[in-house]
């Protein structure tokens, strides 16, 4: 039986936890929005014609911000198309995705469903066939006030108080050879920073991110962020990363591994951005977004006889990367979120990608169900958990070898702190081999545990195992046994299943006095 060994602090802070980590992605793309998270027939559709039990899973996924519409669709995006009377709108070709876009829901039907479900727009503009005029135009059009053309507009449209958008993306992966428009870094850099300047004359408010690297393996990552940067770090406040995993060639030990890669691709991003800092003496933050990340079978997806994007049909939305997650997909996914929250120092906010249907969390069938899929649990237990700080954890433990990133820990750990909790988030990496866990807690003693859980292979070990609409809670999460805290409330031994995601949280020494103290001090 494998062993670790974890020390944890209070004292010992990377960063608060901000809420902007757990955000996700919904673009104009596949069965995301039509027959996703909008379908006028289907039964449980409310007055706007989005269906209310997609709504409930979302708002129990708990995202804080959405990014949209795109993704590779906003680069050939026409704004205008998506506002106005719906009969009105025009009918277009999607060249991004190979389907046919309706516009039957565009910006003002996505505001009054993100306000149904709570959270930030996060709104991306088309910086491939398009530029400085047309995104100035959609921002005074969605946060001016009124008395110009195109903030009467939006009135005239129904929306009488300006959406107030605050982040706003500028373009989608540019250094790529399938984007529309594809630039090289210097063509966008120029771009990106002309349009951030005009787009804060407009509002200053807002909160603007330059496109970084579609993934660690572009021929041109390092250079097209120094680059880019070189242009727009005076003006933007943060930086793109996108980063996909899946499992290749049966190497199961390295796409476990994922977070390692993560942790060393938001290393380098954040190197990058403190040497363009120092060398142009700006004395400001650049955050990193990761808002695109996920479990991605990509090689899947570039298979011609599974995927109609690749026939030459033109459909409205195509079935296409709709991902099936195993309990495997889970554990990496929990990783990951494992990482961002390791590295809240730098990351800004985080987007899964995406939200419904296309490598979703959440899956759906025309007129008929909405399921959980495996990674919706560590996404949705981790959001709701992680809470006040994220503190340095001192990690001793076994290591595995893997072909991609080297030797790694068997154990991947966060932990997050508040005035009332303490909550650890652990995968064992082991695909056979239970891991005891023994954790110090000298200085983050706890009175009790109030929960553990864990997501798990199943009793048959069959590690493929997914939730699908016959079966959407063959995999969930279940109590995690032989958790034990000491009396002194300063060690906790834990036993974690092979190939585990867990969540423990731990009630804090004295929470109800911290708490009163930290309401004293607030009076």
């Amino acid at each position: 039986m494998a062993t670790a060994r974890l020390r944890i602090d209070r004292t010992e802070i990377v960063a608060p936890v901000s809420a902007r980590l757990f955000g996700s992605f919904v673009e104009h793309m596949g069965r995301s929005v039509y027959t996703g998270i909008y379908e006028p027939e289907h039964p449980t559709a409310n007055f706007d014609g989005f269906r209310q039990d997609v709504l409930d899973l979302v708002r129990e996924l708990g995202p804080s911000i959405i990014r949209y519409p795109g993704g590779n669709f906003v680069s050939g995006f026409r704004w205008e198309d998506s506002v106005g009377p719906r009969g009105e709108r025009p009918v277009r070709l999607d060249l991004a995705w190979h389907s046919i876009e309706t516009n039957q829901v565009g910006l003002h039907e996505f505001a009054d469903w993100a306000d149904q479900a709570g959270v930030e727009i996060m709104q991306a503009v088309n910086l491939g066939t398009r530029g400085i005029e047309d995104a100035a135009a959609l921002l005074e059009y969605s946060n001016h006030p009124a008395g110009t053309a195109l903030s009467d507009a939006r009135r005239a449209d129904g929306r009488a108080e300006p959406f107030g958008i605050t982040l706003w993306c500028l373009g989608n992966e540019m250094d790529g050879p399938w984007q529309i428009g594809h630039k090289t870094a210097e063509e966008y850099g120029r771009l990106a920073a002309e349009t951030a300047r005009v787009m804060k004359w407009v509002d200053p408010t807002i909160e603007l991110v330059a496109a970084g690297s579609s993934n660690a393996e572009m021929p041109t990552f390092g250079s097209w962020e120094r680059t880019v940067l070189e242009h727009t770090a005076e003006l933007v406040e943060h930086i793109s990363l996108h980063a996909y995993y899946e499992e290749l060639d049966g190497d199961v030990d390295s796409f476990l591994a994922s977070a390692v890669g993560l942790d060393r691709y938001i290393g380098a991003v954040a190197a990058i951005i403190d040497d363009v800092l120092e060398s142009k003496n700006l004395d400001k933050t650049i955050g990193i977004s990761v808002d695109e990340w996920n479990v991605w079978y990509q090689t899947r997806f570039n298979t011609v006889d599974k995927h109609p994007l690749l026939t030459g049909d033109w459909v409205e939305h195509p079935r296409i990367i709709e991902d099936e997650y195993s309990v495997t997909d889970a554990v990496v996914v929990g990783s990951l979120l494992n990482s961002l929250l390791r590295n809240a120092d730098r990351v800004s906010m985080a987007n899964l990608a995406q939200l419904v249907n296309v490598i979703a969390p959440i899956r759906s069938e025309p007129g008929g169900p909405a399921w959980r899929q495996t990674t919706f649990h560590p996404f949705a237990l981790t959001a709701a958990a992680a809470r006040g700080n994220v503190l340095r954890a001192e990690v001793d433990c076994e290591r595995v070898d893997t072909v991609r990133y080297g030797a790694v820990d068997l154990l991947d750990v966060a932990v997050t702190a508040d005035d009332a909790d303490v909550v650890l988030f652990l995968v064992n990496r082991s695909l056979t081999e239970p891991l005891t866990l023994s954790v110090d807690l000298t200085g983050a003693p706890a009175d009790s545990v109030l929960a553990a859980q864990s997501i798990h292979a199943p009793a048959d070990g069959d590690r493929f195992t997914s939730n699908t609409e016959v079966h959407p809670d063959a995999v969930v999460p279940v109590a995690l046994t032989g958790v034990t805290l000491s009396g002194d409330g300063r060690h906790l031994q834990a036993e974690l299943p092979p190939l585990s995601w867990s969540i423990v949280r731990l009630r804090a020494r004295d929470a109800g006095v911290m708490r009163e103290a930290k309401e004293n001090n607030r009076g």
